[in-house]
Parts: C-alpha cells; sequence; structure tokens
C-alpha cells in the first residue's frame, strides 16, 4: 500500500500516512498520460490564423498586359500566388482543434500523475495548510522547512484566501483548487502538497466507488462484476 509522510507547518513529520491503493498506487500509463496532455494542450489553441488567398487579396481585377506580343508569359492577374502582394496558396485557415478524450482516459491519466508522485516521493501531505494571516514570509519559510528542491503545486480542499495571498509572489509555488486538478499541472511542478483534507476529496471523487458508480448509470452490471472481482481479490489477500 503507498503511503507519504505527513508534516505539519514547521515541516516536521507527524507520521506516515496510508493512501488508496486504486488512486496512488495505479500503474503509470504513460500512454494515456501523452494522450491526454497532448490534447489538452492542442485544445488551448485558439485556431483564429488566417491568411488572404488569391480571392481576398484586393486588386488585381484586370489583365496586366496583353496575352500576346509581349514576349512575357501570359498573365491573367497581378494577384496570382507567384506575384508579389498575391495570394497565399496553402496559408492556414480557421480551424477548431479539439480532440475528445474519453472520461476514462481523463481519470486514469489523473490517477497515473498521482500514483507517480507518490511512488517517486514527491507527494507531500500536511496535516493542515493553514495561515492566520497572508504573508509571503510564512510560505517561504514553510516551503524551505520542506523537502523540496524545485516548484511545488500545492492543492487545496477549498478556496483558501489566506493561503492564495501567501504564495501569490513566490514563483515556484502554486496553488489549486482540487475541483480544478488536471493532469498538466501535476507532471509540470516537481511536487505536489496537499493537506489530508484533499486527499480524502480526491479519493471521493477518483476513487474506486467513484468509478463504480459513473459506471452504474451506463453498465450497471459491468460495476456488479468490478465490485465482485475486487471484493474476492481482498478476501484473497486477506487470507
Amino acid at each position: 500500500m503507498p503511503s507519504a509522510s505527513v508534516y505539519d507547518m514547521e515541516g516536521q513529520v507527524l507520521r506516515e500516512a496510508d493512501l488508496d491503493s486504486y488512486v496512488f498506487g495505479a500503474p503509470v500509463n504513460t500512454a494515456v498520460l501523452h494522450q491526454v496532455v497532448t490534447s489538452q494542450l492542442v485544445n488551448r489553441r485558439q485556431g483564429t490564423a488566417s491568411t488572404k488567398t488569391r480571392a481576398n487579396v484586393s486588386g488585381g481585377n484586370s489583365k496586366p498586359f496583353r496575352q500576346k506580343g509581349t514576349g512575357r508569359a501570359r498573365q491573367g492577374s497581378t494577384r496570382a500566388p507567384h506575384w508579389r502582394g498575391g495570394g497565399n496558396v496553402f496559408g492556414p485557415r480557421p480551424h477548431t482543434y479539439d480532440r475528445a478524450i474519453p472520461r476514462k482516459m481523463k481519470r486514469l491519466a489523473i490517477r497515473s500523475a498521482l500514483s507517480d508522485k507518490a511512488a517517486s516521493g514527491r507527494l507531500l501531505l500536511m496535516d493542515a495548510l493553514t495561515f492566520e494571516e497572508p504573508r509571503t514570509k510564512a510560505m517561504e519559510a514553510l516551503l524551505d522547512a520542506l523537502p523540496i528542491e524545485r516548484n511545488v503545486l500545492a492543492l487545496m480542499p477549498e478556496r483558501d484566501e489566506n493561503v492564495i495571498l501567501s504564495a501569490r509572489n513566490i514563483h515556484r509555488v502554486k496553488v489549486g483548487h482540487v475541483e480544478s486538478i488536471n493532469v498538466i499541472e501535476l507532471l509540470k511542478y516537481d511536487a505536489l502538497l496537499m493537506p489530508m483534507a484533499t486527499v480524502t476529496r480526491i479519493v471521493e471523487k477518483f476513487g474506486a466507488e467513484a468509478d463504480d458508480a459513473l459506471a452504474a448509470k451506463r453498465h450497471p452490471r459491468v460495476a456488479e462484476r468490478r465490485k465482485a472481482y475486487r471484493a474476492a481479490a481482498a478476501e484473497k489477500a486477506g487470507e
């Protein structure tokens, strides 16, 4: 069973907490991670790049010179692509870059990213992450006391203005919300800092029971078989 150290606000280790194996002990599926990250980055593109073809540029309505007798190649318009000021042939046109990813793949990618953080020891748990008042020095002192080498993502169970304002001017820390968790941020930041309340919310949102509830809406029999299989595996492991 995966575990992680729980720290207090002074950076001292209080205890070792066992984590949910389904969420924090899943196999790291790099192929799914790649597809989900690619889709998120592609979906950020606006797709508004545009160029003008020969039908859109102004001018070129009349023939530049007569057809024969000049010794030059025949031309019908000065706005042809090979003329200076002419239209573009294969330039970009406005279109959507949206790429849909199944919900199961998104949830699997999040569990893979969380499991990678837990397996590599970059998951730091806090008994509670609170400040009496917004103070950047207090956040800096906490980060210096914790074993954080580079940047860190702090996931909060609910919005806390004191934590947000304390970390706002620190480049190596970003405060996020458990409801806006995504794969790109989990992979971008070297360490993941979470209060125990956040861990509970994540297990409720991405745990086995949550997956069974989603599956039961469309495939109730499959969900029942999955529950029975896990129960039998747990009973066998207990023996």
